[in-house]
């Protein structure tokens, strides 16, 4: 792909679409059930590398930054996982109690020291404040990475039994330990998650060890609360002997896909894609087809078998400063849109998904941008995709009988309202639909509208300005015209 483009963006072109309107048609017979944690967020401590937890506590007043519980109401998250490798040398003890008594610990792979004086309570209190379910990833005897069971003469590892306590202190109604720190109401998590990206480490276990030791966990931690949901590590082709062995014990198998969609140019990567905004939209454009062989390979793993899967890490993996400036641009949210409808397409199966981090201060991965050490957290391109999505999908899924060239489309309806989230591929090119429900008369709707030019960059400078979301009535007829570049989320209400 050419690198000699000049730097200034392509503008963008609102030319009208070609002749005669295409038809997008719509099959309203639901097909399967959508789960409602198909855009969870995830937060993992990260020390130097990208401060996120340490740099949304507010430590003079003891709680939360209210600027980043305001963004985070906004997203509004269906599920919030605590957890990533940080686990494998986490002891949640240290994380509750009394905050004068919590020691700090060394955070042994992001660098630094982690004071947790955020723990256990402050986690529940922060998705309760943001309506979310919390999802926690238990120490799972560090992974069985060496490197991880000690640091400093302390023990860093921890078994079965911990991961049990903490699903009693958490759930158990008179927990005597939790009561003693003041918590006499419990602190109730429902999802919990047996390994993180186990396969990944040769110096971990193996397959066999993983599994066996999945279901000694499990079994302790269902004997502390019998109606937990469990997750457990099927990525790197474990998903079959993981569902074999411990398929009675867990509800989820879990996998994570962190790609680079570009391997062969290098477009994306460092400030590169400024030179040539056609090639970083072509490349942009196709990257969710990595994200679906990653999801294809872990379903045919399992021979058709319908076990539920969760993705409980999803993000882009550039090389370049911050991972990767690329990702603060409109391209980036258009792409993350087609992400997302391959999310949806997956949604039999699929049924805990994300496609960012949570919060951090410098990693274009997250979905919450945090300005230090003080100013307005803001919502990254991913974030704001999510955000329309979350707020504008049903419960069932649809079949998109046609659509025109250019479009990419998912549906969903729940009651009378046929849901529709419609992503414009083409850079400079609007298109005209006319949109029909089989067998329906369409009385109606809505349409909310992002559409900017690609290469607009969101920062904390122009926040609440631009990529902002257009509230439109749709005509009768049922006619519209998504503008090039644009991400919409379409109400029908038909009858």
């Amino acid at each position: 792909m050419a690198g000699t483009a000049a730097l200034a963006a392509a503008p963008r072109v609102m030319a009208a679409a070609e002749p005669g309107p295409d038809v997008l048609r719509i099959d309203p017979a639901p097909r399967f059930e959508l789960s409602p944690y198909l855009y969870m967020q995830f937060m993992e401590p990260l020390g130097t590398t990208d401060g996120s937890v340490e740099a949304a506590w507010d430590h003079s007043h003891d709680q939360w930054r209210r600027d980043v519980v305001e963004v985070t109401r906004e997203l509004a998250p269906p599920m919030l996982r605590w957890g990533g490798i940080f686990t494998d040398y986490y002891r949640w003890r240290e994380g509750v109690g009394p905050r004068d008594e919590r020691p700090p610990m060394l955070n042994l792979l992001w660098g630094g020291i982690e004071s947790n004086q955020v723990g256990t309570v402050e986690l529940i209190d922060f998705c309760r404040q943001v309506s979310a379910e919390p999802l926690i990833c238990v120490n799972f005897e560090s992974d069985g990475r060496q490197r991880f069971v000690r640091a400093k003469g302390s023990v860093r590892t921890a078994d079965a039994r911990e991961a049990a306590a903490w699903v009693a202190y958490c759930n158990q109604a008179n927990h005597a330990e939790r009561r003693a720190h003041g918590h006499v109401a419990t602190l109730p998590v429902k999802y919990w998650q047996i390994g993180n990206e186990t396969s990944y480490d040769k110096q971990g276990f193996d397959m066999e060890t993983a599994a066996t030791k999945t279901v000694a966990f499990a079994r302790a931690m269902r004997h502390s609360d019998p109606d937990i949901k469990l997750i457990a590590w099927g990525d790197s082709g474990w998903a079959p002997r993981m569902r074999e062995v411990a398929g009675e014990h867990v509800q989820f198998l879990a996998f994570h896909a962190m790609f680079n969609p570009d391997t062969k140019e290098p477009v994306l990567q460092g400030e590169l894609y400024r030179r040539d905004p056609a090639a970083t939209w072509e490349v942009l454009m196709k990257a969710w087809e990595v994200s679906d062989g990653k999801i294809r390979r872990v379903r045919e793993s399992l021979g058709g078998h319908p076990f539920p899967l969760a993705m409980t890490e999803c993000h882009f993996a550039i090389p370049g400063r911050h991972r990767c400036d690329v990702l603060s641009t409109w391209a980036a949210g258009v792409s993350y849109a087609r992400i997302l409808n391959n999310h949806q397409r997956h949604g039999d199966c699929l049924k805990i998904a994300t496609a960012a981090d949570f919060c951090g201060t410098r990693w274009q991965v997250n979905a919450v941008m945090i300005p230090t050490p003080g100013g307005k957290s803001y919502l990254m391109p991913v974030a704001r995709i999510m955000q329309l999505y979350r707020h504008h999908c049903g419960t069932r899924a649809l079949a998109v009988q046609r659509a025109p060239e250019g479009l990419d489309v998912v549906a969903s309806r729940q009651g009378t309202t046929v849901f529709l989230h419609v992503v414009n591929t083409r850079r400079s090119r609007a298109i005209m639909a006319q949109m029909h429900v089989d067998g329906m008369i369409v009385k109606g709707g809505r349409v909310f509208e992002m559409a900017e030019d690609p290469m607009i960059e969101v920062s904390h400078l122009n926040s609440d300005t631009v990529m902002k979301t257009l509230e439109k009535t749709l005509p009768a007829g049922a006619l519209w015209e998504f503008p090039a570049a644009s991400v919409s989320a379409v109400e029908l209400e038909v009858g």
